[in-house]
């Protein structure tokens, strides 16, 4: 039986769903307590610019670090993701949605479609 390297589906939604609470939470707080909300404040500019940064993070993790790192940097990716989605106003929802859509297609064929 090969292993799963991607877990429990349940689980990553419950998580998911927490953290969006949690940044939802936290919009509107205290910019000098609150990472959050001194990313939010700075609006969709700030937190894609630390989506990009993150981005790069993990990919660099991938590339040359051990699995701790890797997941490490997948957080942070992950983290900074819902907060750039949150500054733009756009629901898990609505990514998830868009994922469905996607499902049992090739990801050739989804590509050439736009």
């Amino acid at each position: 039986m090969q292993h799963d390297p991607l877990g429990s589906s349940a689980f990553l939604s419950e998580v998911l769903a927490e953290l969006a609470k949690t940044i939802d939470a936290r919009a509107g707080g205290d910019p000098e307590s609150s990472w959050t909300a001194k990313l939010l404040m700075g609006g969709p500019a700030l937190t894609a610019k630390k989506l990009g940064e993150e981005g790069v993070e993990a990919a660099l993790a991938i590339a040359s670090q051990d699995d701790k790192a890797v997941a490490g940097e997948a957080a942070d990716l992950v983290y900074h993701l819902l907060v750039a989605l949150r500054s733009r106003g756009v629901p898990l929802d609505a990514v998830a949605k868009a994922l469905e859509a996607r499902q049992g297609k090739s990801g050739l064929a989804e590509k050439a479609s736009r």
